[in-house]
């Protein structure tokens, strides 16, 4: 098989050639964790749209894991619209010593870490250009004091742009769980993020949807407000696993409107709680 710099090579224009050709092995990008911290298990949340939960995924799944005993953080990459700390009623600012920056714990011990946490004012916009925010993903691994942790889940923000692209090659991630909804539009989004994991060699976990149904109050039937799902062919078609399908149930809102999300029992993802307790 030719190597990667016959091209080049050939070309007679190949820079490395002075110094034995190029690298057959390409260079890891990974950055190093924060040096009083340790990390056994990364996982991403992404979606390929907004507005689908990812956010509200991303914290169901680390209340449940906490809930089992293990030790959980959260690093909010959704930097230009971040929704954590809001969900657990915690605020800033998070503070610093010679190890790093500390995260902000949640009531349940959660360890959550958000640009709004360092921001004087919550609701002041972030307006920053990508690799500003590219490179502040970057600190909350390198220069954040995480201490020991089981899992850290990542919240991304939404689509296939530069901070997924950071965190993906930056991060040593174990594995992506992919949020959607039950819209027609739902096979191209889901394909788009699963076929970025591809090409960044990052393992798919599975599929959640979300908002798959509404229960009537008065008969308790399911009103698919969404119209069908097609989660079940389009996971099918990439072989992946449907990890739960969750109603749209206005108690969960009331919880993390009021900052109280480590209170809710998310039973819909089980399944997603068991699988990445094995991993």
């Amino acid at each position: 098989m030719a190597s990667s710099c016959d091209g080049c090579a050939s070309a007679g224009n190949c820079p490395s050639q002075e110094n034995g050709g190029c690298s057959e092995e390409p260079q890891s990008m990974l950055e190093a964790l924060n040096e009083y911290s340790s990390v056994k298990k990364v996982i991403g949340v992404v979606s390929g749209k907004g507005g689908v939960g990812k956010s509200f995924v991303t914290a169901s799944l680390a209340s449940a894991m906490r809930k089992q005993g293990y030790t959980v953080g959260i690093l909010d990459a959704d930097i230009t619209g971040p929704s954590i700390p809001k969900m657990y009623g915690i605020h800033g600012p998070a503070m610093g010593n010679e190890m790093g920056v500390c995260p902000i714990e949640s009531e349940d011990g959660i360890k959550i870490m958000s640009v709004n946490l360092l921001m004087d004012d919550e609701e002041a916009p972030v307006v920053w250009r990508g690799p500003i925010i590219a490179g502040t993903v970057k600190q909350f691994w390198t220069d954040v004091v995480w201490g020991d942790l089981d899992y850290l889940f990542v919240d991304m923000p939404p689509g296939t742009g530069d901070v997924p692209l950071t965190v993906f090659q930056s991060l040593p991630v174990d594995g992506i769980v992919i949020v959607t909804s039950p819209q027609e539009l739902v096979q191209l989004i889901v394909k788009k993020a699963y076929n970025m994991a591809g090409m960044m060699d990052i393992p798919v976990l599975g599929i959640v949807e979300n908002y798959s149904y509404l229960v009537c109050p008065d008969c308790g039937k399911q009103i698919k407000i969404f119209g069908e799902s097609h989660i079940d062919e389009v996971a099918g078609e990439m072989g992946l696993e449907v990890l739960g399908k969750m109603p749209l149930d206005p108690a969960y809102a009331e919880l993390a409107d009021a900052g109280l999300f480590y209170k809710a029992d998310n039973i819909y993802l089980d399944k997603a709680t068991k699988l990445i307790e094995q991993l």
